[in-house]
């Protein structure tokens, strides 16, 4: 299968710098779009919650939009509909991430009210019970889906806390939390030195950075960053679950984004349990019809990488989908064919063009890179990265890397009906 290359331009489209109190700015002009859209990476996540308080991002990401500067709640989501203002403010293992799409001609009127969203939020009192009941109802929905749940507690074994927190919260803590905690929280944690700010699209770089430079020129100040209390448990644990299904998830080791082999991971991955066309799908699904669901995807973070699998299937065939599984990792360590190869290649690649369609996935790409390598990449330059392999240097890697290192440090968490686990797992 022949494979169209995409070349990287002669200079970067993307603008690069750090406003004068220290954060980092990331512009990519895309004039032939309308829209513009910019994500904002705030220090304040899910990781950085105090012991005791586990839950304290997931209310703030509901009361922030509550209201800013001199605007309630209402007048503040009216002024930003009136300029056609499509926003989100959700919380991460590390950050807050607001993120805004819109008509670039807007982007002046409706950097204010953001800004504002970020250095006077309101966080309203009179709305703490509210927001508390919906972050209640968030975690008790849980009960109803299972591999939903069944990730969560994998995340939350595979890695070291806190950085295995769901992002949920715990119940008493939630209902203990209080406005004053909250409102000094966002006081201590949203600071320049650790956001990211990125803007795609539709706008004129010069204009945005001065008027940037004017709102946030007395916002000062850095966040202290959360760090790793202890190893992550891991191993292999079973949550009894009412049913008549079994639902697994496996995590396994990757590397952080910044790693140069980072790619290798993702195309080996994809080969794995990408899709219709993956090897788990076909040996664990098709060929044998051991279950309903499987699947394969892998993360890069900025100090860690995780590929997680996960497979639903009944009590009675859950045994030998997870022999399988464990079959599979093993064999693609023997190699892969020049069609698993291209089919990947291409898969990534359509991923990678897909975003150039939209303003939105560029902010946000942009914001992802600068936090987990330090600076941004265009589109062309991530194409690149897996333009340059070859099959024969990404089984080696499989072979070299995978070969032992998914064997190892794996963690399983199942939910279900109580089944025995097969021998070798």
């Amino acid at each position: 299968m022949p494979n169209a290359s995409i070349s990287p331009p002669p200079a970067s489209p993307i603008l690069e710098t750090r406003l004068s109190n220290g954060m980092p700015l990331l512009l990519e002009p895309m004039p032939s779009m309308g829209s513009v859209a910019l994500c904002w990476l705030l220090p304040l996540g899910d990781a950085g919650d105090p012991e005791g308080r586990q839950g304290e991002a997931a209310l703030l990401s509901e009361l922030a939009l509550r209201g800013a500067g001199d605007l309630d709640s209402r007048a503040f989501s009216d002024a930003l509909d009136r300029l056609g203002v499509q926003r989100s403010l959700s919380n991460g293992n590390r950050h807050l991430r607001l993120s805004a799409t819109l008509l670039g001609r807007r982007l002046g009127e409706a950097l204010p009210l953001l800004v504002d969203l970020v250095r006077r939020p309101r966080l309203p009192a009179e709305a703490l019970d509210p927001v508390k009941q919906l972050c209640l109802q968030s975690l008790e929905s849980l009960q109803d889906e299972p591999q939903r749940r069944v990730m969560l507690t994998l995340a939350e074994r595979h890695h070291p806390p806190p950085f295995g927190r769901s992002g949920y919260g715990v119940a008493e803590h939630l209902r203990a939390a209080t406005i004053d905690d909250l409102r000094a929280r966002w006081a201590q944690d949203v600071r320049p030195a650790n956001a990211v700010l990125a803007i795609a699209g539709a706008f004129e770089p010069e204009a945005t950075v001065s008027l940037l430079e004017r709102l946030l020129q007395d916002w000062e100040g850095r966040a202290e960053e959360p760090t790793a209390s202890g190893k992550p448990p891991r191993g292999t644990v079973h949550l009894e679950h009412e049913g008549s299904q079994v639902h697994l998830g496996v995590a396994l080791d990757a590397p952080p984004q910044r790693d140069p082999e980072a790619v290798h991971h993702l195309l080996a991955t994809r080969i794995l349990g990408g899709g219709s066309s993956s090897r788990l799908f076909v040996e664990v699904r098709e060929k044998r019809g051991l279950c309903y669901s499987v699947g394969a995807s892998c993360s890069l973070g900025r100090d860690r990488g995780v590929v997680s699998i996960y497979v639903g299937s009944t009590p009675e065939r859950i045994g030998e989908s997870r022999s399988v599984i464990l079959q599979e990792l093993e064999r693609l360590a023997q190699g892969i064919s020049a069609e698993e190869f291209d089919r990947a290649l291409v898969g990534y690649r359509t991923a990678v063009v897909m975003q150039g369609e939209s303003t939105a996935a560029r902010a946000g790409q942009l914001c992802s890179d600068f936090d987990r390598l330090g600076r941004g990449r265009t589109l062309p330059q991530i194409a690149a990265e897996a333009e340059a392999l070859d099959r024969a240097g990404l089984e080696r890697f499989i072979a070299d890397r995978l070969g032992t290192a998914w064997r190892e440090n794996r963690t399983e968490v199942s939910l279900g009906p109580q089944v025995e686990a097969p021998a070798g797992i």
